[in-house]
């Protein structure tokens, strides 16, 4: 059976408006999503080689599509996904990963962007694009995106980004760009819980939840509603140790500067991380505001988990795909081809029964019909 007639993929794209007037639509455009979902799995990273992977395996995809004019060019490709609404091709993404991606209660999505250093057109002065994604970290998937507008920046995409999102029961995690009443909101509004990173972005705030934690300390936090946990890792000649402490004391956060414009602002954070590595030891201090009430163990796991949209999905965009040195850089192109390698991405991880890396798992697919018919589809 034809993958556009029975695929939760194809069936949440098929929605994609077609950017072509009437009369120049040679080739369907569900077929040239498929075509260039399939050519990055199995390694692709432009048009030119989404053409060629189109071409090798012709007869394969014409199982699957209708391809009534064949495989379309590089350059078809090129117009097309420039040309194409990258906000309805990021809506249907979300869609699709609303379908087939399992949501746990207390699940921590991560927040964070990234910049595709490869999109900045020195010739136009164009500046590269902002990409803001949201990461299931217990599943390793992307569940949606925003491109940040060119006047505009994260404190915008986030909002909107969390506005498309099923987030109920979940706690997102966000750094310091993102500590914006508007978010914590938001957050609240969707039916989730969160833990933002404190910085001095948030002046007076900042220094008072900073002036708390001193003089808590100072007194072994006697009398204070408080909470503590202690997480010890030990490996590759390192040992880490990672300590929370929460104040939930109404009392004490009532009196912080502009405390009562955050919503649900249940808990005030202070994570200490040592390292030590050798003879070498380092003391790192962060501070968070969270809606959770006291649960030192749950929102110390929750800010260990934000770390991994870094090494788990930023580092293997650029080391497996290679997205820092793309060079696709025309029109909406750039933030529509990160969205094909989050689709890629997510059917490669979702794929478990090949135990290998996701840079191997895309020379498999390339190499077996079959393997990449199995990730196409989402199937274990």
């Amino acid at each position: 059976m034809p993958v556009t007639t029975s695929s939760p993929l194809t069936e949440s794209f098929a929605t994609v408006p077609d950017p072509r007037v009437a009369g120049t639509r040679d080739h369907e455009l569900l077929d040239m999503i498929v075509i260039a979902v399939c050519a990055v799995i199995c390694g692709a990273d432009g048009w030119t080689t989404i053409e060629a992977f189109g071409k090798a395996k012709r007869q394969w995809l014409k199982r699957l599509l209708k391809l009534p004019n064949g495989i379309p060019s590089h350059d078809t490709f090129g117009r097309v996904f420039a040309r194409l609404d990258p906000l309805a091709f990021q809506e249907s993404f979300t869609r699709w990963m609303q379908i087939v991606e399992e949501r746990t209660t207390g699940q921590v999505i991560a927040v964070d962007g990234k910049v595709l250093r490869g999109s900045q057109d020195g010739a136009t002065g164009r500046s590269a694009i902002d990409m803001v994604s949201a990461w299931a970290t217990a599943n390793r998937l992307v569940l949606g995106q925003r491109k940040v507008s060119e006047k505009s920046n994260e404190i915008t995409a986030i909002p909107e980004l969390l506005q498309v999102l099923d987030i109920r029961g979940c706690i997102v995690t966000i750094d310091a760009m993102g500590c914006q009443k508007e978010v914590a909101a938001k957050i609240i509004e969707r039916g989730g819980d969160y833990v933002l990173a404190l910085k001095a972005n948030q002046k007076g705030l900042a220094e008072d939840v900073t002036t708390l934690f001193e003089w808590a300390h100072s007194i072994h936090f006697e009398a204070l509603r408080h909470d503590t946990a202690k997480h010890v890792s030990k490996g590759h000649g390192r040992v880490e140790i990672r300590q929370c402490w929460t104040i939930s004391d109404l009392t004490f956060l009532r009196d912080l500067r502009h405390a009562d414009a955050w919503k649900h602002l249940r808990s005030v954070v202070m994570v200490q991380a040592t390292r030590q590595t050798g003879a070498s030891t380092t003391l790192e201090t962060r501070y968070y505001l969270s809606s959770l009430d006291q649960s030192a163990r749950q929102i110390l796991q929750a800010t260990r988990a934000h770390w991994g949209i870094e090494n788990q999905l930023h580092w293997v965009l650029d080391v497996s795909f290679n997205e820092d040195h793309c060079r696709v850089r025309k029109d909406h192109a750039p933030a529509n081809l990160a969205v094909l390698r989050h689709i890629a991405l997510n059917l490669l991880r979702h794929e478990k029964t090949a135990k290998n890396s996701v840079k191997t798992k895309r020379l498999k697919a390339g190499w077996e019909d079959e393997y990449l018919l199995k990730v196409l589809l989402n199937q274990n």
